[in-house]
């Protein structure tokens, strides 16, 4: 087995320059110019691993965005573009996701042979891994045509979506025009390259202490799935728009870390670009803000926990200077000693029936800040209590967080929580475009929406769109709707896709990158007098693709 598949395994994602130190030859995988996986095998894994190893080696936890029904919408969101003959033509969709339902009608051309021109699918081991990849089946377009055209057909192409979140992303900026169903994509003459990831290891869920039966995806997968995108736009010479429906809670919201790093890079090249969700974590009670400005120095803030979330994880960033020590109280009114900052320390501590880990990192060093990294097992139903007092008797500010998505449910939360800065990771990556959410019947922001600014200030989201009850393609040649910045971040996918055609695709602007692209769509973006951009909410405003290709129609 494979070490990237093999649970006696740990991924530690390490710098390059490191390789020559730590490679024995098979225990390194290549994510991508920067950064690779160190595979390391430990007899007894336990959750005091973090500490032992450094938090920001460990991949971080991913979750989808937006969810999809079958409830069906006469939504219709983007025009096409019909008079220029705007329809994504020479352009590839890139998806890393829960798969896609191949089979469907959405992602066929007229005659039936697919519009997918390769996929890569993690969780199938039984082929042909793609190129340097170790892992995984990929299937090309002539593949899948004859599976199409094979009365069994998934004995011979074995892969499905039975999450079908991947195949309603890819149908919003990608469907084939199906004029019986009244459904069409937003650049429906594109063709897709698609990763179906596989679920994150065991072993990484049990160091962040996550349900076994809790969906949720692994940054290295992810980084590895855009790196086989970029690598099939390449080879094609075609540009790529790759949409990113999921993400992360955990970090400090900056726009740094290893995935945003890799997303940086990719966005300074010509023909690539990435439409990435804000996340649904506006209204879900889930970041708390603070800020200690006078003596002593020290506050309280608290969280309530659900019977139903005996597992969860949270993290709190406190700001130069305070250094804080932290108190946990029990909803028994059981307390801890004052845990100090230090390097590497974990600490067990036993609440009745549950276990408590916390690890108060005075240099995180990925970010250079503290990070207070609190997890629990069995966890005590009720209001539990932290107590921070700084070390250095300086003031302090601190965000914390949750986890993202379906890992804890919604009756766990902050007492007094705030909605901004919840956009999740990779969404607050510099130059790339984020997405909220915004109801497209009323012109209202969808109350899930993630807000910015990021933890650092930065203008976040860049640009609100469409994201109410968007129609897709679901499993099994159904249709529907999907709700959330998902959605919306497939409908500014799409649209960057028409972008492409009539300037990298027609021979208008040849060169463009996908940073460039982006600041033209929020420069174009449509702005209401009522409010002032750009704000943590609309960002820069509503998209408008069609004012945008008007207004280079008539430049360029």
């Amino acid at each position: 087995m494979q070490k990237i598949l093999d649970e006696n395994y740990y991924d530690f994602i390490i710098d390059n320059s490191m390789i020559p130190r730590y490679s024995t030859g098979d225990n390194i995988t290549l994510l991508n110019d920067a950064h690779s996986l160190l595979h390391i095998s430990r007899s007894m894994m336990d959750v005091c691993d973090i500490g032992r190893t450094p938090y920001y080696a460990f991949p971080s936890v991913y979750t989808l965005a937006s969810s999809a029904s079958d409830e069906i919408s006469a939504n219709k969101t983007v025009d096409h573009y019909s008079d220029y003959n705007l329809l994504g033509q020479c352009t590839l969709v890139g998806i890393v996701d829960t798969g896609i339902d191949y089979q469907h009608p959405a992602f066929r051309n007229a005659d039936g042979s697919t519009r997918i021109v390769s996929l890569w699918d993690q969780t199938d081991q039984s082929g042909v891994s793609p190129g340097s990849f170790t892992y995984g089946t990929e299937y090309s377009k002539q593949q899948i045509n004859a599976a199409l055209l094979s009365n069994d057909t998934l004995s011979l192409v074995p892969t499905v979506d039975p999450i079908g979140h991947g195949t309603a992303i890819a149908s919003i900026i990608s469907g084939s025009i199906d004029s019986k169903n009244s459904f069409s994509g937003i650049a429906p003459y594109s063709e897709l390259v698609v990763v179906k990831l596989k679920e994150a290891k065991k072993n990484l869920r049990n160091v962040f202490v996550i349900p076994d039966d809790e969906l949720c995806y692994q940054e290295s997968d992810i980084i590895l799935g855009i790196r086989y995108l970029v690598e099939e736009a390449k080879k094609m010479e075609r540009p790529i728009v790759i949409c990113i429906a999921m993400g992360t809670s955990q970090g400090n919201h900056d726009g740094q870390g290893v995935m945003s790093q890799y997303l940086v890079s990719l966005l300074n090249l010509s023909g690539i670009n990435i439409s990435i969700a804000a996340g649904d974590e506006g209204n879900r009670g889930r970041h708390y803000i603070g800020s200690i400005d006078s003596a002593p120095f020290g506050t309280e803030f608290q969280l309530n926990i659900s019977d139903n979330d005996k597992k969860l994880s949270m993290e709190i960033w406190p700001s130069i200077p305070g250094r804080p020590a932290i108190q946990i109280i029990s909803p028994d009114r059981m307390i801890t000693y004052k845990i100090e900052p230090s390097f590497n320390e974990c600490i067990k501590i036993a609440f009745n029936q549950g276990l408590v880990w916390v690890n108060n990192i005075v240099f995180e060093e990925e970010t250079g800040g503290q990070l207070i990294l609190i997890r629990f097992d069995q966890a005590e139903p009720g209001l539990w209590t932290f107590r921070l007092d700084s070390t250095e008797n300086q003031p302090f500010y601190f965000n914390s967080w949750l986890p993202s998505g379906n890992l804890i449910s919604d009756q766990t939360y902050f007492i007094n929580a705030s909605p901004d800065t919840t956009i999740t990771n990779p969404g607050n990556s510099i130059n790339s475009l984020t997405s909220s959410a915004y109801n497209q019947f009323d012109g209202t922001i969808l109350v899930q929406s993630g807000r910015g600014y990021t933890s650092n200030g930065l203008v976040k989201p860049d640009i609100a769109a469409p994201g109410y009850q968007i129609s897709c393609a679901l499993p099994q040649n159904r249709y529907g709707t999907m709700t959330g910045t998902g959605a919306a971040a497939a409908q500014a996918a799409g649209g960057i896709a028409l972008i492409m055609e009539w300037t990298l695709c027609k021979g208008n602007s040849t060169s463009l990158t996908g940073k460039q692209i982006n600041r033209m769509i929020v420069r174009g973006a449509s702005r209401s007098s009522s409010y002032l951009y750009p704000n943590n909410v609309w960002g820069y405003g509503q998209l408008d693709i069609n004012g945008l290709i008007n207004r280079l129609i008539n430049i360029l």
